[in-house]
C-alpha cells in the first residue's frame, strides 16, 4: 500500500494550538514597549480626524481590583476600535492624587503634619507616596494590554496641572460664580473635613426617636389661631427627631403652610399635630383619650414663638414644602447650622446659622453646663435625659435608620454649619445652563440622563474648600477685617499660579504674601484651604486636555466610568466646565456596572469573593479577562467568577482554534502571486467572504454603538456557526486533496487569506495580544501592528441576483442540515462508519430540485458524502425519510459503492483505473499526476 501522505496539502503553521497566555503575553508587551508601539500608532494616525477619550483618573492609592480593570479594559477596547475606524485616537491615563486617604496613610507612617513632621515634610512624603502607588498600578494597567502614553500619564500633582486646576479656580470666580459663607456641610469628625457629596455612603445605625414638646410664648394668638375658646394647661407644638444633639441649634420649626393641624387636648395640656399624623402619634406615646379643639392651616402659625425646651431661645414657627407626613408629626426642628433644609429655609427668614459644635465632633464652650466638650453621638442619651428633666419629652423609642458615614472611617458624620467657599448653583444661573448642556450629551445607557438630571437639579451649592493639608491650594487672599476678596485676586491667582508650575503647591505654602502686593500685604491674609479633590480630577479637561498639545486643541469626545460617578466625576467635570466655558466637558458619557461574584453579591475581602485580575492575568492571561468584559453586558452588573471566566477561555478556544485552521490552511500562499480575483473564484469561497462580510458590517456597528457583548456574540457565531460547521467542514477536502497551485485550492485559500484578515482586526480591540500573535504569522507584506491598521476594506459578497447567492446556500445549509440527521441515524444504527461512506439521494419538490441539480456532481462536496443524486419527490420509495424542516425533502441513505481511496477516502467505482496510481480514485490520479481536479461551485 503506497503511502500518499506526502501528495496531500496538509496544514501547516507555527501558530500554537495553545495560547499560553499567562506565559506568552508578557514578551508581547516587551516587544510593544521596545518598539514604542503607541508612539508607532500615533504616527500611523496623525492627520486623521479626532476621538479624545478623557481618562477619568483612578485614585492613586492600593492596587488594582477587578472593577479598575474593567474600566481601563473597556477604555481600551474603544480607543483601539476607533482606531480601527480611521481615527486618531490618542489616550493620555491619569491619577488623582491629592486628597484624605493619602494623607491617612502618610500619617500612619510618618505622623500628622504639625506634631512629628513640618506641614511640608508632610507633603513631600505624600507627593512620595503617591508617585509609588501610580507605578505599582501603571504596572498593572499595562499588563492587561492597555495602550496608552504611559511614560508621560497625567497626575493631578504634575506641578503644571496643579497651576492649571488654580486658573480653572480662576476663571470661575470671575465669571461670579464663587460665594463665600457658614454653610452645613457633610463634616467628618475623623477627618476634621468637610466632605463631597461623593465620598459619603449610607449604612444603617441606631438613634433615639424623640418628641419633643415646645412652649408657645403668647399661647392666646396660638388658641386663637385655631379659633378655640379655652384650653386646659400649656400648648405644646411637638416635633420629632433622630437626632437630638442638634437641639442646641434649634432655632426655628418649619410646618407645611397647607397641612391641617390640629390642636388637641390631652391631660394637662394641648398639644399641636398634624391631622394625620395625631393617632400614630398618640399611638406611640401611650395616650388613648384625646380630644380635639380646633384645626387650622400651617399657614395660620406663621411666626408664632415657641420656648426653646431647654435653652432661653425663642424657636419661631416657619413654613416650608420640605415637612412631608410620612413620619414624624408633621412639624420639623429646623436647625440652620445642620442641615442643607434648614439652612435654606433659616436663610428665608434670616434666621441665625448657629453652630454650637466644634471641628472633632463635641460642643463648644457655652452650649451648656453639662454639654460643654461633649462628643454629640455621646450627648444623645445625655440630652433625652434633659429633656427628661424638664417635662418636654412626649416619647422617646430606638430607632434602626439609615444614616451618612464617611466612606473612608466608615463613621457617622454630621452637617456642621462652617465658613467654607462654594460654588453657586443659582447666583449665575449654572444650575439652568447645566440642566441645558445634559441635554445636548448622549448618556449610555440612556437612563444616565434622569440621574444626573435630578442630581443637578436637586443639588446644593458645591462647597469646594477643604482643611487640609496635600491638596491643590484656593491660592485666595482676603481682608482682614472685611473678609473680601482682593480687588486684583484672577491677577494674583495667575502669579500663584506661575510659581506652583515651577515649585509645585509647596510655592503657595512658602510664599510671602509681600512679594505679590508689597504694604497691601498688611490687610490680607492667605486663605488656609484647599480645594476639594474632586475639583482636581473635574477639572481636568482644561487643566489636561486643553494643556497637552496632542489632543490638538478639541474637547473630549467620551468620558467612561462606572456607575457612581454621576454624582462624582462626571457631575464635577460638568460643573466646572459649564461654569467656566458654558457648556459640558463630553460629547457622550458612558457608565458601566459593578462587578459582583457569580451569585450576584457585591465584592468583598470579608465574604472571599474577590477575584484579583494579576490572579487572572497569572493564570489564564490578560486576553481571558479583556474577553470577558467584552463577552459581558456592562450595562448592569457584571458577575465574575472561575466558573465565568472557564466560560470565557472556552470561547477563546473556540476563536484561537478558527484562527489556527485559517493560519494552518495558508501554508504556501503568498497573496503576492497566489491571490484569485473574486470572478474567478469558486462560488462557495465568495460566499464565505461575503459571510465575513456580513459579520464585519454587524461587528463594526456594535463597536461603533459601544455593544461589545454583541461584537463577541457575532464573532462566536461565525467562527462557529458559519465557518466552523459549514465552510471549514467543507473545504477540508479540496484544501488537501486539490492540487496544491490549482485554482480549486487557491481559490480557498484566497477567501481564508481575506476572511482572516478581517477576523484578525475584529479581534484586535478585545484579544489584543492574541491578534498581534496572529498577525505575525499572516503572508504578505504588511505593517508591524495590526493596530496601527484600520477595518479590513477587501472583503465582497455574491449578488443578490446571481442564481447561488446568498439565499440559495441558506437554504442549501437547511437541507445539508436535514441530512446529518439522516447520516447520523445512519452511524447510530452502525449501517455506516463515517459520512463518506454514504450515498444519499434527495427527493425534492421541483423547485428545490432544481437548484440542487444546479451543484451537479459537487452537491456531495457540501453534503460531505461520497455521492449524492436528485430525483422527484413524487418518485421517493419506502426508504426515504421524510425530512422534519422541509416538506418538499425526502432522503434516502446507502452504503457508497465502489472502493475507498486511500487518498481522499472517498469510496468511488473509478479507485485503480489509472495501474501506476492502483489504490486512488480518478479525482486524485488527477490532482497528483495532471493538471487538477476542476471545481465551480464548492
Amino acid at each position: 500500500m503506497s503511502d500518499y501522505k506526502s501528495t496531500l496539502n496538509l496544514p501547516e503553521t507555527g501558530f500554537p494550538m495553545r495560547g499560553d497566555l499567562a506565559k506568552r503575553e508578557p514578551g508581547m508587551l516587551q516587544r510593544w514597549y521596545a518598539d514604542n508601539l503607541y508612539g508607532i500608532i500615533r504616527e500611523a494616525k496623525k492627520g486623521k480626524k479626532t476621538f479624545i477619550l478623557h481618562d477619568g483618573p483612578p485614585y492613586a492609592n492600593g492596587s488594582i481590583h477587578i472593577g479598575h480593570s474593567v474600566n481601563k479594559i473597556l477604555k481600551d477596547i474603544i480607543v483601539k476600535s476607533k482606531g480601527m475606524a480611521g481615527y486618531d485616537s490618542p489616550y493620555v491615563p491619569g491619577w488623582d492624587c491629592h486628597g484624605l486617604p493619602i494623607e491617612h496613610k502618610v500619617e500612619q507612617m510618618i505622623g500628622k503634619p504639625g506634631e512629628k513632621v513640618t506641614a511640608a515634610e508632610f507633603r513631600a512624603a505624600c507627593r512620595k507616596y503617591a508617585a509609588e502607588q501610580v507605578e505599582g498600578q501603571k504596572a498593572d494597567f499595562i499588563r492587561l494590554g492597555v495602550l496608552g502614553d504611559w511614560d508621560r500619564p497625567y497626575l493631578t500633582m504634575d506641578f503644571g496641572t496643579e497651576a492649571n486646576i488654580i486658573r480653572a479656580l480662576g476663571k470661575i470666580i470671575g465669571n461670579g460664580h464663587l460665594h463665600k459663607g457658614a454653610k452645613p456641610v457633610h463634616w467628618c469628625l475623623d477627618c476634621r473635613s468637610a466632605l463631597a457629596e461623593a465620598e459619603v455612603e449610607y449604612y444603617d445605625k441606631t438613634s433615639p426617636s424623640i418628641d419633643v414638646m415646645f412652649n408657645a410664648v403668647d399661647a392666646d394668638a396660638v388658641r386663637q389661631a385655631f379659633g378655640v375658646a379655652q384650653v386646659n394647661g400649656p400648648i405644646s407644638l411637638v416635633i420629632w427627631t433622630t437626632t437630638p444633639w442638634t437641639l442646641p441649634a434649634n432655632r426655628a420649626i418649619s410646618l407645611h403652610p397647607e397641612f391641617e393641624y390640629q390642636l388637641i387636648q390631652i391631660e394637662g395640656r394641648a398639644l399641636i399635630l398634624a391631622k394625620e399624623l395625631v393617632e400614630s402619634v398618640m399611638k406611640r406615646a401611650g395616650v388613648s383619650e384625646w380630644q380635639v379643639l380646633g384645626e387650622c392651616q400651617g399657614a395660620a402659625l406663621e411666626l408664632q414663638k415657641f420656648q426653646h425646651p431647654f435653652l432661653a431661645l425663642e424657636s419661631l414657627v416657619v413654613l416650608g414644602d420640605h415637612v412631608t407626613l410620612d413620619a414624624g408629626t408633621g412639624a420639623v426642628h429646623t436647625a440652620p447650622g445642620h442641615g442643607p433644609d434648614d439652612y435654606v429655609i433659616g436663610q428665608k427668614y434670616g434666621i441665625e446659622t448657629a453652630n454650637p459644635v466644634g471641628p472633632d465632633g463635641t460642643y463648644l464652650p457655652g452650649t451648656w453646663p453639662t454639654l460643654d466638650g461633649v462628643n454629640v453621638f455621646k450627648a444623645n442619651d445625655m440630652i433625652v435625659e434633659l429633656l427628661k428633666e424638664k417635662g418636654a419629652l412626649l416619647h422617646v423609642e430606638k430607632l434602626l435608620h439609615s444614616y451618612p458615614h464617611c466612606w473612608r472611617h466608615k463613621t457617622p458624620i454630621i452637617f456642621r454649619a462652617t465658613p467654607q467657599w462654594f460654588i453657586s448653583m443659582d447666583q449665575k444661573g449654572l444650575r439652568a445652563q447645566s440642566l441645558k448642556e445634559i441635554k445636548g450629551v448622549q448618556w449610555i445607557p440612556d437612563w444616565g440622563q434622569a440621574r444626573i438630571e435630578s442630581m443637578v437639579a436637586n443639588r446644593p451649592d458645591w462647597c469646594i474648600s477643604r482643611q487640609r493639608t496635600w491638596g491643590v491650594p484656593m491660592a485666595l487672599f482676603v481682608h482682614k477685617e472685611s473678609e473680601e476678596l482682593h480687588p486684583d485676586t484672577l491677577a494674583l491667582m495667575e502669579k500663584v499660579a506661575q510659581r506652583v508650575e515651577q515649585e509645585g503647591i509647596q510655592a503657595w505654602w512658602d510664599l510671602d504674601p509681600r512679594e505679590l502686593m508689597g504694604d497691601d500685604a498688611d490687610h490680607y491674609v492667605k486663605v488656609p484651604d484647599t480645594l476639594d479633590v474632586w475639583f482636581d480630577s473635574g477639572s481636568t479637561s482644561y487643566s489636561v486636555v486643553d494643556a497637552r498639545p496632542e489632543f490638538g486643541g478639541h474637547a473630549p469626545d467620551l468620558y467612561l466610568e462606572g456607575s457612581d460617578q454621576h454624582r462624582g466625576w462626571f457631575m464635577s467635570s460638568l460643573m466646572i466646565s459649564t461654569a467656566m466655558k458654558g457648556k459640558a466637558p463630553y460629547r457622550q458619557v458612558l457608565t458601566h456596572g459593578f462587578t459582583v461574584d457569580g451569585q450576584g453579591r457585591k465584592m468583598s475581602k470579608s465574604i472571599g469573593n474577590t477575584v484579583a485580575p494579576q490572579d487572572v492575568m497569572n493564570k489564564l492571561g490578560a486576553d481571558i479577562l479583556r474577553l470577558w468584559v467584552a463577552s459581558t453586558d456592562y450595562s448592569g452588573e457584571m458577575a465574575v467568577s472561575d466558573e465565568i471566566l472557564k466560560r470565557s477561555a472556552d470561547a477563546y478556544r473556540r476563536i484561537r482554534n478558527t484562527a489556527r485552521f485559517l493560519l494552518a490552511n495558508l501554508s504556501g500562499f503568498n497573496p503576492a502571486t497566489d491571490l484569485v480575483k473574486p470572478e474567478e473564484m469558486i462560488v462557495v469561497d465568495r460566499w464565505a467572504v461575503g459571510r465575513a462580510q456580513a459579520a464585519q458590517a454587524d461587528i463594526v456597528a456594535s463597536y461603533e454603538n459601544y455593544d461589545f457583548h454583541e461584537v463577541i456574540q457575532r464573532l462566536m457565531q461565525f467562527c462557529s456557526i458559519e465557518m466552523g460547521s459549514f465552510y471549514l467542514d467543507i473545504i477540508k477536502d479540496r484544501q488537501y486533496t486539490a492540487k496544491g497551485d490549482g485554482l480549486a485550492r487557491r481559490s480557498c485559500q484566497t477567501a481564508l487569506w481575506h476572511i482572516v484578515e478581517a477576523l484578525v482586526r475584529w479581534m484586535a480591540p478585545i484579544m489584543s495580544f492574541t491578534a498581534d500573535e496572529i498577525w505575525g504569522y499572516l503572508p504578505g507584506e504588511r505593517a508591524q501592528y495590526v493596530f496601527t491598521e484600520e477595518w479590513y476594506q477587501g472583503l465582497f459578497g455574491l449578488a443578490e441576483d446571481e442564481a447561488l447567492n446568498d439565499a440559495y446556500w441558506a437554504e442549501l445549509l437547511k437541507v445539508r442540515g436535514e441530512v446529518n440527521k439522516v447520516i447520523e441515524q445512519a452511524r447510530a444504527d452502525k449501517r455506516i462508519g463515517g459520512a463518506l461512506e454514504a450515498t444519499v439521494t434527495l427527493y425534492a419538490d421541483p423547485e428545490l430540485a432544481a437548484k440542487l441539480q444546479a451543484l451537479g456532481n459537487e452537491l456531495r462536496f457540501v453534503l460531505l458524502t461520497s455521492g449524492a443524486q436528485v430525483a422527484d419527490y413524487a418518485l421517493a420509495n419506502d426508504e426515504a425519510q421524510q425530512s422534519e424542516g422541509l416538506k418538499g425533502l425526502k432522503i434516502a441513505l446507502h452504503k457508497a459503492e465502489g472502493e475507498k481511496c486511500q487518498r481522499c477516502w472517498h469510496y468511488t467505482t473509478d479507485v485503480g483505473q489509472n495501474p501506476e496510481h492502483a489504490e486512488v480514485c480518478g479525482r486524485c490520479y488527477t490532482n497528483v499526476a495532471g493538471d487538477g481536479e476542476q471545481r465551480e461551485f464548492a
